[in-house]
C-alpha cells in the first residue's frame, strides 16, 4: 500500500470512528511515520489529538496488536471507554480488575479479539503476564506520557524504565511511538535514550494553546478564596479543577466551596481508592461542578469540557503548570488558566523540593526550575511568551499575545524606574557594607525602613536607602523585588535560600541609561463573565446539553464521552435535519450517529422551524 493510499484509509477511519474529516496539526505526520513502520517521538500540547495518532495506526495493523503503556488506572479507564464508545475494540489490563475479570480479557487479546490493549508500566515486571504476551504478536508499543521515563520530567515513574528491556526480550521489535505533551530537550533525548530508538523520527507540535487564556492574580489565601467564590458564582454551569500544593489544602479549601454551596469534591492521595474513583467519577459525569485536588488528579484525563483550571498555589516548574493547566480546553473552545500567587507558595514549593529527594544535584535542578516558576509568576512579561519560549518553541509569533492577563492588563504597567533604582542602589549598597549579598525579605526590610533586630545588629539603618521607600506597602516591594529579578535586573543566586546580587542591566538602570517598566498584579483584575461564545445558538446548545446529560444517566456513560462541547456547538451552528447532515458535524461519525443521531436530531427539529441559525 503507497504513502497516499495508507493516508487515505487513515483519513476514512478518522471519519468513520471518530467523527472528523481532517486532522490536526502535526496528527498527519506522526501517523505517516509510524505507518512506514519508523520509530517516533510526538511531543504534542495538550488537546492537539496525541491519542488518535497511535489508535488510527493500530486499526490499520492488520497483524499483531497495539500495547499501550499509560501510568494510572482512571487513564486506561477513560481511553478504553472513548473507544469502545465509538466501536473501536479496546481493553485494559490492570489491578482494578478482579482475578477472573483480567483471565478473560486475556483470552480475548490471545484470540485476537481486540486490537489496542492498555497497561501499566509495572504489568511489564508480571513473568505471568510477558508469558501470555509471547502468544501474540505485538506490533506496536505506544507510550504514553513518555516523560515519565525522565528523571528530570515532573511526573518519574521508575517503572518506565522496564519498558526497554521488555521490548528486548520480543522476538520481532515492534514499532515504538512515545507520547507527551510537555518536554524538555533535556527529557525528549533522555526519552530516545531510555526507549533504545532507532532513529526515530521526532515531532514537536507548536506548544501554543491559542484557546488558553493565562493569568496570573497575587494574594494571600483570604483573598485567593475571595476570587475563587466570585469566579465559580459566575461560571456555575462550567466544569473546572481547582490544584492546590498539599492534601491539608485540598481538605480546607473544598471544605470553604462546600460551605458556599457549590458542587465540589476533592481529590488526593490520601483518600481511599474508592474515594477517589468516586470524586473522580462525580466530576466526569457532571455530577460535581469543580474538584479541588493535588497534582495526583488529572494525567491523561480525558473530560473535554473543563472551562478552566485555577493554581490556587503555585506548582514547582513550568512543565507541570503547563501539562495541568492544558487540561482546560480539550475541545477547542475557550478556557481560563489562572495561577493565584502568593510568595508563601515559594517556600512550601522549597520545603516540598527539600523533602523529595536526597540526591542533592536532583534538588539544585528542581530548586532552578522553581525559580524559573516564580519568575513567570512575577515577571510581567507575555505568559504565553514565557512558557513558549521555556519549550524553545520558535514558531513565529508577536511579541505580546493579547490573550494573557499581561499583555491584555495594561493599565497597572507603569514606569518603574526610579522605584528599581531606589531597590538596586540598596542591593548594591548592603554588598558593599560587608562584601556580603542578602535575600529580598531583608531587603525589603530595609527599604521599609524595619527596626527589627537584624538590621540593627548588622548596622544597615545607617544607610542612605534605609527607608527609602517606608510608604509603599512591603508586599508591593516584594512583588518588585521579583519583578526585577525576573527581567533580569536583579539576579537570585543560590539554591535553598537565594541571595541577591545586581547585573549589569541592573547597573545600568542605576546609571539612568535604562529604564524599568513594571506590571503590579492584583488580585480580581479581571472580571469574568460566561457569555463569551458570542453565538446565537446559546437555546440550543443548552437544549442539547440536557440532552446529552439525561443519556449519560441512562447508559452511566460520562457526558464528554457521548459528544464534546464543541461538537455540540457545531451540531446547535449547523442545525442539521437528517442523517446525512449530521454527518458533516464535528465528532460524528458513523457509529455515533447510529447511536445518538435519531435524538439529537429531534431535539434540533423542535428549533428547526422557529429559529434561522444556518
Amino acid at each position: 500500500m503507497t504513502d497516499n493510499e495508507n493516508m487515505k484509509r487513515a483519513r476514512d477511519i478518522l471519519a468513520r470512528f471518530f467523527g472528523y474529516d481532517s486532522f490536526r496539526a502535526k496528527q498527519k505526520d506522526v501517523i505517516a511515520s509510524i505507518l512506514d513502520k519508523r520509530d517516533t517521538v510526538a511531543i504534542m500540547p495538550t488537546g492537539a489529538g496525541k491519542s488518535l495518532c497511535f489508535q488510527i495506526p493500530a486499526l490499520m495493523i492488520k497483524d499483531g496488536i497495539t500495547l499501550v503503556i499509560s501510568p494510572l488506572i482512571s487513564l486506561m479507564k477513560d481511553q478504553v471507554d472513548a473507544l469502545n464508545e465509538q466501536g473501536v475494540a479496546a481493553t485494559y489490563i490492570n489491578t482494578s480488575l478482579s482475578p477472573d475479570e483480567t483471565t478473560s480479557r486475556l483470552h480475548q487479546i490471545t484470540a485476537g479479539l481486540t486490537k489496542i490493549v492498555y497497561v501499566a508500566p509495572e504489568r511489564l515486571e508480571s513473568n505471568y503476564f510477558i508469558a501470555v504476551l509471547s502468544s501474540v504478536k505485538i506490533a506496536m508499543i505506544a507510550v504514553d506520557e513518555a516523560h515519565c521515563l525522565s528523571q528530570w520530567g515532573h511526573d518519574f515513574r521508575p517503572a518506565y524504565r522496564n519498558i526497554a528491556p521488555f521490548i528486548a526480550t520480543l522476538p520481532q521489535k515492534p514499532i515504538v511511538a512515545a507520547f507527551t505533551a510537555t518536554a524538555t530537550p533535556e527529557v525528549k533525548t533522555d526519552i530516545i535514550k531510555l526507549l533504545r530508538l532507532n532513529d526515530p523520527a521526532v515531532f514537536v507540535g507548536g506548544f501554543d494553546r491559542p484557546n488558553l487564556y493565562f493569568s496570573v492574580h497575587h494574594g494571600n489565601a483570604g483573598a485567593k478564596r475571595t476570587f475563587i467564590v466570585d469566579y465559580l458564582h459566575a461560571h456555575r454551569n462550567e466544569a473546572g479543577v481547582i490544584y492546590a500544593s498539599t492534601r491539608k489544602d485540598v481538605e480546607k479549601l473544598c471544605d470553604f466551596l462546600l460551605k458556599k454551596k457549590f458542587a465540589a469534591v476533592r481529590y488526593h492521595a490520601g483518600l481511599s481508592d474508592a474515594e477517589r474513583e468516586t470524586a473522580q467519577e462525580d466530576f466526569l459525569y457532571d455530577r460535581a461542578q469543580v474538584i479541588v485536588a493535588t497534582n495526583a488528579f488529572g494525567m491523561g484525563i480525558d473530560k473535554s469540557n473543563v472551562r478552566y483550571v485555577i493554581h490556587y498555589n503555585m506548582p514547582k516548574n513550568i512543565e507541570a503548570y503547563y501539562q495541568e493547566a492544558g487540561r482546560a480546553g480539550r475541545d477547542g473552545e475557550k478556557a481560563d488558566c489562572i495561577l493565584l500567587y502568593s510568595t508563601a507558595d515559594f517556600f512550601t514549593c522549597r520545603y516540598l523540593i527539600d523533602v523529595s529527594t536526597d540526591d542533592e544535584k536532583r534538588k539544585a535542578h528542581n530548586m532552578q526550575l522553581l525559580r524559573q516558576m516564580e519568575n513567570y509568576a512575577t515577571g510581567g512579561s507575555c505568559l504565553r511568551e514565557f512558557i513558549l519560549r521555556y519549550f524553545n518553541d520558535t514558531s513565529p509569533r508577536n511579541e505580546t499575545c493579547g490573550n494573557c492577563s499581561n499583555c491584555i492588563e495594561t493599565k497597572n504597567k507603569f514606569d518603574a524606574t526610579v522605584e528599581a533604582q531606589k531597590i538596586l542602589s540598596c542591593v548594591t549598597r548592603m554588598h558593599k557594607m560587608y562584601g556580603n549579598n542578602y535575600g529580598a525579605a531583608l531587603v525589603t526590610d530595609v527599604l521599609h525602613g524595619s527596626k527589627a533586630k537584624r538590621i540593627t545588629e548588622l548596622g544597615f539603618y545607617r544607610l542612605s536607602t534605609y527607608g527609602i521607600m517606608k510608604n509603599t506597602p512591603r508586599q508591593k516591594i516584594n512583588l518588585m523585588i521579583q519583578a526585577l529579578t525576573a527581567q533580569n535586573f536583579l539576579a537570585a543566586v543560590g539554591d535553598a535560600y537565594p541571595v541577591l546580587q545586581t547585573t549589569a542591566a541592573g547597573n545600568d538602570v542605576m546609571r539612568g541609561k535604562r529604564q524599568v517598566f513594571l506590571t503590579m498584579p492584583k488580585i480580581l483584575e479581571r472580571r469574568y463573565t460566561t457569555d463569551e461564545h458570542g453565538e446565537n445558538n446559546e437555546p440550543v446548545f443548552e437544549e442539547l446539553r440536557r440532552l446529552r446529560l439525561d443519556i449519560s444517566k441512562r447508559d452511566n456513560i460520562a457526558p464528554y464521552m457521548i459528544f464534546s462541547d464543541a461538537n455540540l456547538r457545531d451540531m446547535a451552528k449547523r442545525m442539521p435535519k437528517n442523517s446525512q447532515e449530521m454527518l458533516n458535524v464535528s465528532g460524528v461519525g458513523e457509529y455515533k450517529l447510529r447511536k445518538y443521531g435519531k435524538e439529537f436530531l429531534a431535539v434540533l427539529a423542535k428549533f428547526g422551524k422557529q429559529t434561522d441559525l444556518s
